[in-house]
């Protein structure tokens, strides 16, 4: 079985530029810092920029001006974060945080139904392994 990716831990700024790119797709430098929607120096977002590309999370392109895409899924980058949440909410159980969201949030009958489905199918992925 493959080993999954562990995603490095993700700054508020670097969350901000991933999710800019997941929403736009590839840019230039100068179109980063104007799809970002609020003044921030391009220094900033160049370094931002060249971290995420560091850490594997954006791929630059070989031409002039470089394009920056994400690299990574928006999935992936959850996994990781919620991950730790389980770990340092719960002791490593998900029942914690699954009933605190269930008793003090709002679920639409809509999610409620996607809860219900998500915990049939785990019921049933539980069974195959006993």
């Amino acid at each position: 079985m493959a080993k999954k990716r562990t995603t490095p831990r993700l700054s508020p700024g670097e969350m901000e530029v991933l999710q800019m790119l997941w929403q736009h797709g590839p840019v230039t430098l100068s179109e980063a810092q104007a799809k970002l929607g609020r003044e921030i120096g391009y220094t900033t977002i160049q370094t931002r920029l060249n971290r995420l590309v560091e850490k594997k999370l954006v791929a630059r392109s070989a031409e002039r001006p470089a394009q920056y895409s994400a690299a990574i899924e928006p999935a992936e980058v959850s996994a990781g974060h919620l991950a730790l949440l389980v770990k340092r909410t719960g002791g490593g159980s998900v029942v914690p945080l699954v009933a605190h969201l269930v008793r003090d949030w709002a679920l639409s009958a809509e999610e409620i139904a996607e809860l219900k489905q998500l915990l049939a199918e785990a019921e049933r992925q539980s069974k195959k392994k006993s």
